[in-house]
């Protein structure tokens, strides 16, 4: 990795070499010129400044030995032990990579009383499961949790590591990568293993213009996170094989500066990621109150009612129903899209759905390369049509079981 360095005996005019950067990168800090996290490499001040002054100075790091870092392991998320289901989807995404690359497969759980949930996690794949059980886990504080993820990754040299892109999975996964100095791509939605056991981390790029393949070739472990619901729940297995491996971080490790002073537990709010049926609203609705329409039509196909970013940003509907890589990810059983053309974005958020109706009057919108149902035609015309047929069958079954009624 590459960084400038100064020559301050080179420079005679403090003030005007500041003013070389566009950035304000330069600045003086106890009377020496020093260069910030501001600075974008632009070279200027290699160019404009005095002779020798600035310097571009390559680093180069010691390549590890990747031979010596084996084996994929999953983080368990988990509340007071009750485990997320991204970590049974992360464990099914894990099995699938090692039959290309075989490696074992691990699991780092960090709690309190966690040993009986540790063994339900068996029958989905996993080697060998690894339970730091202290009273010091009991509530997630940093300090202690990321102790205890740099203990496993130490003593056991994982290639892989995935993480859950929660609200603790987002918070550990970079401290950890940083300590071991690798690389962390953040909301995968693809991932694809080489037989040498590199990963390829996939995810939409450049505003969703491209599909990014991130690799990382010199440093280990290879940091992903993937958000519940991108890849598919594995079906538990009969007879597992795997075996709970007990772990201690030393004491003094486990303190914190975060004290626990009490737990309110949040106001359950029924959300868009497990409706088996959702309507989505796009640009195609032309004002606020014909999202009733839409909901009408979700109301009696027992589903939710969620929209794109262009009507959250406008304030027609609650944030917390936006699908996409800026929201949420649905995989609902049927997903009806409403005046949506298909951005990239939004795809990412809902293509694992199992039926995909799209309607649209474009016929070159692109989320009908998406969709298993294209509609060509106006919302306004077909949703009501659609509404009164339900009403008309009596209920959303009877329909479905016959829609040429």
């Amino acid at each position: 990795m590459a960084e400038i360095i100064i020559h301050s005996d080179k420079i005679s005019d403090p003030e005007a070499a500041m003013k070389l950067c566009p950035f304000a990168a330069i600045v003086q800090e106890n009377g020496k010129l020093e260069i910030t996290a501001a600075c974008k490499m632009c070279r200027l001040c290699i160019k404009k400044g005095p002779p020798g002054a600035f310097e571009m100075v390559e680093n180069i790091e010691e390549e590890i030995n990747t031979a010596d870092w084996q084996g994929i392991a999953v983080y368990v998320e988990h509340e007071e032990g009750a485990v997320h289901p991204v970590t049974l989807e992360l464990l099914g995404k894990a099995k699938e990579l090692a039959k290309k690359a075989p490696q074992p497969i691990y699991c780092l759980f960090i709690g309190k009383d966690i040993k009986e949930k540790a063994a339900e996690l068996l029958p989905y794949g996993a080697d060998e499961i690894f339970i730091y059980d202290d009273p010091a886990f009991e509530h997630f504080r940093i300090e202690p949790y990321a102790a205890a993820f740099a203990d496993f990754v130490e003593k056991r040299h994982p290639a892989i590591i995935l993480v859950g892109g929660t609200t603790v999975g987002r918070s550990l996964a970079p401290r950890i990568a940083a300590r071991f100095r690798t690389g962390l791509t953040a909301d995968c939605t693809s991932l694809e293993i080489q037989k040498d056991g590199g990963l390829a981390q996939i995810r939409p790029a450049f505003g969703g213009n491209i599909m990014a393949h991130i690799m990382t070739p010199r440093r280990r472990p290879q940091f992903a996170t993937v958000r519940y619901k991108i890849f598919s729940m594995p079906e538990p297995e009969a007879k597992p094989k795997g075996k709970i491996i007990p772990c201690k971080v030393k004491a003094e490790f486990l303190k914190s500066a975060i004290e626990v002073l009490e737990i309110m537990p949040k106001q359950q709010v029924k959300g868009i990621e497990d409706a088996e049926v959702i309507i989505a609203a796009g640009r195609g609705i032309k004002k606020q109150e014909d999202l009733e329409m839409l909901q009408e039509l979700a109301t009696l196909l027992n589903g939710e009612l969620a929209s794109t970013r262009s009507l959250i940003e406008s304030g027609w509907v609650d944030p917390r129903r936006q699908i996409g890589l800026s929201g949420r990810t649905v995989k609902p059983k049927l997903l009806i899209t409403c005046g949506i053309s298909g951005a990239i974005q939004f795809v990412a958020g809902m293509k694992g759905s199992e039926i995909i109706m799209s309607i649209n009057t474009d016929p070159e919108a692109p989320i009908f390369k998406t969709a298993h149902y294209c509609l060509i035609g106006d919302l306004y015309k077909i949703v009501p049509e659609l509404i009164s047929k339900i009403k008309a069958a009596g209920s959303a079954a009877k329909f479905i079981q016959n829609p040429g009624a």
